[in-house]
C-alpha cells in the first residue's frame, strides 16, 4: 500500500485520534450527518478511554497477526479480538466499552482513508455488535448458544499440514491452553511427568504464562509431550514458535478438508472444557467440583466461568 500508515502502535492510534476527536464539539453537530463533527468524540476522557482500547487491540494484532499497518484491519481481526477478550470473562460494562471503542475506530479509519486516498478503503466492523448481542448478562454466554466444540477434533488435528500446528492444537485440546500459551513455548517450560490427580494417569506437564500473568500447569498426553521434546532436540533450539495467523489458516483449511465446522483455535479449548468436566464426573467428582476444577485448570477462578463453555 502506497504511503501506508507507519510508526508505533501509539503513534498510529494518535493519528487516528486526530481525525475523530474534537473536544467540546456540540451534540447537535455530532448527530448531523452533514456536519464535519458527525459521529466524532467530544469528551477528552472518553477519547482517552477509547484510545487505550485501540492500543490494546493494535498490540494484539501485532502479536497474533503480525499486522503493523492498522489500515489493514479487517472485520475478522475485530471478531478474533472480541472473542479473545470474552475468553477472559470481562464485565458487561468493559465489553460494551470495547464494542463502542471499536465502533469509533471504524469511523476513524473510514475518515482517515477518505481523506487520504482517491479510492478509499471501506471498513465495516458491524460484527462487533453481533458479538455483543450474543453476550448475555455477566456470563457472556450466547443467547442462542453457539457450541464451539469440535465434534471430531482429532480428525481436524491430524489433517493439519504443519506438524507444529498439530502439536499446538493437541496441547489446546488436551490441556485447555489459550492460543498465546501454544504459539510460543520455551524448553524450560517443560516440567516432566506427573500423575494426573483426576484420572490417575501419567501426563506431561507444560507450565504456561498467559495474558493477565496467570501461570499454571497444562497437562497433556505423553505422546504430545514427547513430540514437543523431540521438536527441541531435532531443531537444536530452546524455543517452539508458530505464527498465529498461519495456525488459524491451517485449522480452517483442515476443517474444509474434513467437512468440519471451523471453530478457530479456541474451539479446541472449548472441547477440552467439556471433555474435562465429563472426566471429573467419571471419576466420582460432583458437577460443582468438576466446574471449579476445570475453571482452575483453565486459569480462571470462579466455577461459574466453566459453564460459559457448557452453554449453561
Amino acid at each position: 500500500m502506497e504511503n501506508s500508515m507507519r510508526g508505533s502502535v501509539y503513534y498510529q492510534s494518535a493519528v487516528l485520534t486526530k481525525v475523530i476527536f474534537f473536544e467540546g464539539a456540540k451534540k447537535i453537530n455530532r448527530i448531523n450527518p452533514n456536519h464535519e463533527h458527525y459521529l466524532c468524540i467530544a469528551s477528552f476522557k472518553t477519547m482517552q478511554s477509547y484510545k487505550k482500547v485501540w492500543d490494546n487491540f493494535f498490540n494484539y494484532l501485532k502479536e497474533h497477526f503480525k499486522v503493523k499497518n492498522f489500515e489493514l484491519i479487517t472485520s475478522e481481526h475485530v471478531k478474533s479480538y472480541i472473542e479473545y477478550k470474552i475468553e477472559y470473562y470481562p464485565s458487561k460494562q468493559y465489553l460494551e466499552k470495547i464494542i463502542s471503542a471499536l465502533g469509533k475506530l471504524e469511523i476513524a479509519l473510514n475518515r482517515y482513508s477518505k481523506d487520504k486516498y482517491d479510492n478509499p478503503i471501506t471498513y465495516d466492523f458491524k460484527i462487533r455488535q453481533e458479538l455483543l448481542n450474543n453476550a448475555r448478562d455477566l456470563k457472556l454466554v450466547a443467547n442462542n448458544y453457539h457450541n464451539r466444540v469440535y465434534v471430531n477434533p482429532t480428525l481436524v488435528i491430524t489433517n493439519l499440514k504443519n506438524i507444529n500446528h498439530q502439536i499446538a492444537a493437541s496441547i489446546q485440546l488436551e490441556g485447555g491452553a489459550r492460543s498465546e500459551g501454544v504459539t510460543l513455548i520455551k524448553e524450560e517450560q517443560l516440567k516432566g511427568y506427573k500423575i494426573d490427580d483426576i484420572t490417575k494417569q501419567t501426563v506431561g506437564v507444560v507450565e504456561t504464562k498467559e495474558k493477565g500473568g496467570k501461570v499454571g500447569d497444562v497437562l497433556i498426553s505423553i505422546n504430545t509431550y514427547q513430540k514437543l521434546e523431540n521438536y527441541f532436540l531435532e531443531n537444536n533450539t530452546n524455543t517452539f514458535k508458530i505464527k498465529y495467523q498461519d495456525y488459524l489458516d491451517d485449522i480452517k483449511n483442515s476443517c474444509k478438508k474434513v467437512n468440519a465446522t471451523y471453530q478457530g483455535s479456541h474451539g479446541f479449548r472449548w472441547t477440552f472444557a467439556q471433555n474435562r468436566v465429563r472426566e471429573y464426573q467419571k471419576h466420582d467428582y460432583t458437577y460443582e467440583q468438576a466446574l471449579q476444577g476445570v475453571s482452575w485448570e483453565m486459569k480462571h477462578y470462579r466455577a461459574s466461568i466453566t459453564e460459559h463453555y457448557l452453554g449453561k
